[in-house]
């Protein structure tokens, strides 16, 4: 009997969770996922054509940020902005290599993910910066905003 009920549970919770991932695919029909992250040919990724994403290279008007400028070593930037991300509410940096750096950001409601990245190439004095949302077509600004307060601290800290 108790054989029974675990596996009734199970597929109550089964059925619960495809009928929830309808119904939010037919509230979020716009819904994007975040495919292309990374290097290549020493650019980031170019943004998707959705709002919710800002790039420093090679981007249209839509989605075009500066990169951010420092006046010090390659290696004191790349430590200056590891040392602010730690202070970035809701961001942890997942992956790192000699020349890129990628956190993930949470929204602070709704805990949606973003994606953001900094490119450090070895023959500019700039980093290139990506923020994008993984879902949805529209972030209200937040990526943008996220990446200028970035920028900010890295400029208050003589960077």
């Amino acid at each position: 009997m108790y054989r029974l009920t675990a596996l009734s549970q199970r597929l109550h919770s089964i059925t619960f969770k495809i009928f929830l991932t309808l119904i939010i695919s037919v509230i979020l029909p716009g819904v994007t996922w975040v495919t292309g992250l990374g290097i290549d040919n020493g650019h980031l990724i170019s943004c998707p054509a959705s709002d919710n994403c800002v790039v420093s290279q090679n981007a249209d008007a839509n989605h075009n940020i500066e990169p951010i400028t420092y006046h010090v070593d390659r290696e004191k930037a790349k430590e200056v902005l590891l040392k602010v991300l730690t202070v970035v509410p809701r961001t942890e940096v997942i992956e790192q290599t000699d020349n890129y750096i990628h956190p993930l950001s949470k929204s602070r409601i709704f805990k949606f993910v973003d994606g953001v990245e900094f490119y450090l190439p070895v023959d500019e004095s700039v980093i290139h910066i990506r923020s994008a949302s993984r879902v949805g077509e529209s972030d209200l600004g937040v990526n943008p905003r996220r990446m200028e307060q970035i920028r900010l601290a890295m400029r208050d800290l003589n960077i």
